[in-house]
């Protein structure tokens, strides 16, 4: 069985990478003719930009057979800009092929690349090219190789001799025991380290003059190892593309099992499946169709449209997120006939391929803006939207991407509650070293919040970017941890806790001491030693810093870190003023503290209290209908007491705990006077019934509270029959003895709690309605049951027991007397709006008490 191999070709931009591909494939006799990257005809840069500018921009595949192993060769770009092209081609090789120039030596891109390598943990093949040039020498080279890589990189010109073992045997404890017991080592034990990334095998030639390839390929063939691949299908996709039919390509390599023709792929967001229409194995521009594709091979699927780059399919776990991050950002400028949303919707198609071209609708400007690595992927962009959606694009002056972060800990508080709707969410931010991140961490008890909201509000703060205060940038290095919410049992919905959690963030950012961030290079700078001066006072000027200079022979080296504001034009100055001896290598280092902070604040005139996309205000409820409260007083409104500190002072200002201090019948009629004088004044009046004293009901009165002095009253006639509508799940949760039931049983609450209201009417002789929520629960009609003397509702789906309640309430009030037994203090202003009287569920407790005790004396007569 011949062995599959996906073998990555890296290495800097110049290097001959696409040159050593087109020679392997001419010496392995894949192809007939020898093109090349400057003759505009070379097998793999396909892109008619590519052939113009020599470079490789889209990671191309050739299928190359070897003896008796098919090497799937990936040529991946070579320039910075396209870095994030090459790194998620990293996540399906087997081994990687890095070309070092002989001419150049290891380059600041090579560094880079070797970093990824490393990460991605991806055994490498090192091909020295361009040893034809003046200047390429073996042994100079082979020491820079073994000085920035270690020791692991080993010759591999001649692995017959000598001393090519015992090279091989100062790399590994376990193969230097091998060697000096047996003075030998087996071809196996060479084979497991270099796939365990303990020895990197060094070759050396030229690309162009086809020197040294066929015992490059020699090597290849004899020193890798297919893979285990387990029987389970499972995908890794790492590209997504057209045909120049307009068919969606979703490259991938299988992993694991057989994919086929027709075969159904699901992902986590599409459960219904989509059928794979064809598998195409490329090979440059040309492909052919298979009905199966096997473990180890990587091949472009049809017919899929869930498909992103990094997605991993069946058994495949999806990786980290990419380790290189563009830096740059660019405002979209269209031409007049393009509608920006129609351009906004192609360029997400494009996104979609390249999920770090990071489009985004400025919603505040107006306008398109795009994240990319550098000027030459503003180029390809251009010429990629004109050849697909026919409408030529330009850019603005790119500008730098900043990040914000925080300075100390705050207790960040959103409150939203319009009418209606009700949700709380108290988070705490705090700092984080820098390079780490958004980190989300729950702290937040289940008897303070329910399970359910706070994966929701975790979900919440996982799907949004959210954006700092100063500049309105992406936050970083900061985490945040939820650690106190509330919801109401009947008028929360998801989307609050939405709106709450945002409100959080943005409240918690409007207190820290909010830090401007932006991007920082380390750099290697060598210059001639008479330059030294020169560029120790440009890194200054630059606000940069370095160590001390290091000096090798005629060459000077500085080694430090600048911000990528002011280096990034600096390479050409390096070359002009050392007339093209000096070398700048950078690479992204991460972000840190802005040195110009102000100016860039200034500069972008963010008002974060104006950014109605993203509010650092709450909402509160007044008087039935929201307000909006600033977000500095915030916590002088919230419903919770704050984690970090809890005021002296402070008072639950949930409205329903404190309605519950009225305990006797009488309050409850002196607060209603209150609520319907209110309620006047903002709704107008509400006009009286009137009863005549007939057709007497038992009425019970509340038990008078200590101190107050017991006055009998006539009992209250009324004409036609009294209503009594009990909120039940309201009542439940009321009721200490019956909230206890809830935490084993619910049923077990709900049967007590009816038994409990069929014997409270029995004595009363009042028309009973006992109402249970159901409305998260599927069922279009509304279930109503007899049981004993009470009417128990179970309202439809979508219909909550407050809705029902004031259906009832404005039907009923018209010609009886109605109560209404709820604590929901949101509901209190319908029902009094609708003649009724509300009593509250502790109060009504009381009632019940009492019946119950004159229902023992009467028995007990």
């Amino acid at each position: 069985m011949m062995k599959k191999i996906a073998m990555g070709i890296l290495a800097h931009v110049d290097s001959g990478k696409t040159t050593l591909s087109e020679a392997m494939m001419y010496c392995s006799g894949n192809i007939s003719k020898l093109g090349r990257v400057d003759h505009k005809n070379s097998f793999l840069d396909t892109f008619a930009l590519e052939r113009d500018r020599g470079i490789t921009i889209f990671s191309k595949q050739a299928v190359l057979n070897y003896k008796n192993t098919q090497f799937t060769m990936l040529d991946t770009p070579g320039h910075i800009d396209f870095s994030a092209e090459t790194e998620r081609t990293l996540q399906v090789l087997d081994y990687a092929i890095l070309v070092v120039s002989g001419s150049e030596g290891i380059q600041s891109h090579t560094q880079t690349l070797w970093l990824l390598l490393k990460r991605y943990n991806i055994p490498c093949f090192i091909f020295i090219n361009k040893m034809d040039l003046q200047g390429a020498e073996k042994n100079l080279v082979m020491t820079q190789i073994k000085t920035k890589f270690g020791d692991g990189c080993v010759d591999f010109s001649d692995d017959n001799s000598e001393n090519f073992l015992e090279s091989i045997a100062l790399c590994d404890d376990a193969l230097l025991e091998k060697y000096y017991n047996n003075e030998h080592i087996e071809k196996e034990n060479i084979i497991t380290a270099i796939k365990e990334r303990k020895i990197y095998p060094c070759l050396f030639g030229s690309a162009l003059k086809v020197e040294g390839i066929k015992e490059f390929l020699d090597c290849l063939e004899n020193y890798t190892q297919m893979p285990y691949y387990g029987t389970t299908f499972s995908g890794k996709v790492y590209k997504i593309s057209e045909d120049n039919k307009g068919n969606r390509l979703t490259f991938l390599k299988v992993t694991g099992g057989n994919l086929k023709v027709r075969e159904i792929l699901e992902s986590d967001n599409n459960t219904n499946g989509e059928k794979i229409n064809q598998i195409r194995i490329y090979s440059g521009e040309k492909f052919t169709t298979v009905d199966k594709a096997s473990a180890g091979t990587i091949c472009a699927v049809t017919g899929i449209t869930f498909t992103h780059s990094g997605d991993g399919l069946g058994a495949e776990k999806d990786t980290g997120l990419p380790m290189l991050e563009p830096v740059l950002t660019y405002k979209v400028i269209l031409p007049k006939d393009i509608d920006a949303h129609t351009a906004l919707a192609k360029l997400k198609i494009l996104e979609n391929e390249d999920p770090q071209l990071n489009v985004v609708w400025n919603n505040r400007l107006k306008e398109i803006h795009i994240r990319i690595m550098g000027d030459i992927q503003l180029e390809v962009l251009k010429c990629i939207i004109e050849e697909r959606f026919n409408f030529n694009v330009t850019f603005g002056k790119g500008n730098i991407f900043y990040k914000e972060t925080i300075g100390n800990t705050v207790e960040g508080v959103g409150h939203f509650e319009p009418l209606r709707h009700y949700a709380e969410v108290h988070l705490i931010l705090k700092p984080l070293k820098r390079g780490k991140g958004i980190v989300f961490k729950n702290r937040c008890k289940e008897d303070l919040l329910d399970k359910n909201w706070q994966r929701l509000i975790l979900t919440h703060l996982y799907e949004k970017t959210h954006l700092g205060v100063l500049t309105g940038s992406p936050i970083t290095d900061i985490e945040i941890t939820l650690v106190s919410g509330k919801a109401h049992p009947k008028h929360t919905e998801g989307g609050d806790f939405r709106q709450a959690t945002y409100r959080a963030v943005r409240q918690g950012l409007r207190q820290a001491n909010s830090i401007l961030l932006e991007p920082i290079y380390a750099f290697t700078l060598e210059v001639p030693n008479e330059n030294t001066g020169r560029a120790i006072s440009d890194i200054q000027r630059m606000h940069g810093s370095f160590d001390s200079p290091e000096n090798t022979g005629e060459t000077t080296i500085l080694k430090g870190t600048a911000p990528v504001a002011t280096m990034g034009d600096y390479t050409k100055e390096v070359m002009q003023y050392t007339h093209g001896k000096g070398k700048l290598m950078c690479r992204l280092k991460g972000y840190e503290p802005c040195h110009n902070s102000e100016e860039v604040i200034e500069n972008f005139s963010y008002d974060c209290d104006g950014d109605t996309d993203n509010p650092c205000d709450s909402v509160f409820c007044s008087h039935g209908a929201g307000h909006t409260v600033k977000w500095n007083e915030v916590k002088s409104h919230m419903h919770l007491p704050g984690v970090l500190e809890k005021p002296k002072d402070y008072t639950d200002n949930t409205p329903v705990k404190n309605f519950e201090k009225y305990k006797t019948q009488k309050d409850i009629f002196a607060l209603d006077k209150e609520l319907m004088g209110i309620f006047e004044q903002t709704y107008g009046p509400v006009k009286k019934k009137n009863f005549n004293d007939t057709n007497t009901k038992r009425h019970i009165q509340a038990p008078e509270t200590k101190g107050t002095t017991k006055e009998k009253q006539p009992k209250p006639k009324y004409i036609g029959e009294e209503y009594l509508l009990v909120d039940g799940y309201n009542v439940i949760h009321s009721w200490e003895h019956l909230k206890k039931l809830t935490e084993g049983d619910l049923e077990a609450a709900r049967n007590t709690l009816i038994n409990i209201l069929c014997n409270y009417q029995g004595y009363c002789k009042c028309e009973l309605i006992l109402v249970f929520d159901a409305y998260r629960v599927k069922g279009k009609h509304r279930e109503v049951e007899k049981v004993n003397n009470i009417n128990v509702v179970y309202t439809k789906e979508a219909e909550t027991a407050d809705m029902y309640i004031e259906k009832v309430t404005h039907k009923l009030a018209k010609n009886h007397k109605v109560r209404v037994v709820t604590s929901d203090s949101m509901e209190q202003f319908i029902i009094l709006g609708n003649g009724a009287l509300r009593i509250s569920s502790n109060a009504f407790l009381a009632e019940v008490r009492k019946a119950e005790a004159e229902i023992r004396e009467i028995i007990s007569d």
